[in-house]
């Protein structure tokens, strides 16, 4: 199934909510396949909330978005599944099992997402960690591996499905800024293979050496560079 004609997000008149909170009201956004975009607002202005609605975390009780061939609204639970195979998702704390080796932590998301094949496992498991630059720590334990090392293998779990967007929350932000440029630039390479990128961030650096479109909660609103100038002043705390 392809969606190449049309976007990958596409929010109208979305309500986020929080428990039973309003957090942002009459959410319009589109991201396209391969786009690249920021998502900035101060703690507790809806950030993570909005990231949460669009994997199913979240229920979307008001309006509508379709993500990756999906309609929120009226998806099923037995569809979350489907829906988050189309999906990579990186968490600032990495959520990794610390009680097994990397390998088994991709293993087992390949498990959950339906592989049965344990060749093809073994070799999808090799292909992600080539890509971000982890050859050789399969075997290894979570606890061995620096913090940047570790959000590497959260970007290689989320590669495992070739989503068709990267949604990552604060995924430098337990990072030195050295170690958080090297993760950005990685970042970048996944995007240029095609694949959208749609980054929730507190790193101000990141936002003002990569210059690109940003969204911004504020005030319950999502405000868009693409048709509006906004000041960003205040957005890192």
């Amino acid at each position: 199934m392809s969606f190449s004609n049309d976007p990958i997000i596409k929010a109208n008149g979305a309500s986020i909510y929080q428990e039973d909170n309003v957090i942002l009201n009459d959410v319009n956004f589109e991201i396209e396949k391969g786009e690249m975009v920021f998502l900035v607002g101060r703690t507790g202005s809806g950030k993570s909330s909005l990231l949460k609605t669009l994997y199913a975390d979240l229920p979307l009780r008001l309006g509508d978005i379709d993500i990756a061939g999906f309609g929120l609204r009226r998806i099923k639970r037995n569809e979350i599944p489907l829906l988050r195979r189309k999906l990579g998702i990186v968490f600032q704390d990495f959520q990794l099992f610390q009680d097994r080796s990397v390998d088994e932590n991709l293993h087992f998301v390949m498990k959950a997402t339906g592989w049965k094949d344990k060749s093809k496992m073994k070799a999808r498991a090799t292909d992600v960690l080539m890509r971000v630059g982890l050859g050789s720590v399969g075997n290894k334990m979570p606890h061995q591996l620096s913090g940047g090392e570790q959000q590497r293998v959260v970007i290689a779990r989320a590669l495992l499905n070739e989503p068709l967007v990267l949604i990552a929350d604060e995924p430098t932000g337990n990072l030195d800024p050295d170690v958080s440029e090297g993760i950005f630039k990685l970042f970048q390479e996944i995007n240029k293979s095609g694949t959208a990128m749609f980054m929730a961030t507190h790193d101000h650096h990141l936002v003002t050496n990569h210059p690109g479109r940003i969204l911004k909660c504020e005030n319950g609103k999502l405000l868009d560079s693409k048709y509006e100038t906004f000041e960003l002043t205040g957005v890192y705390r």
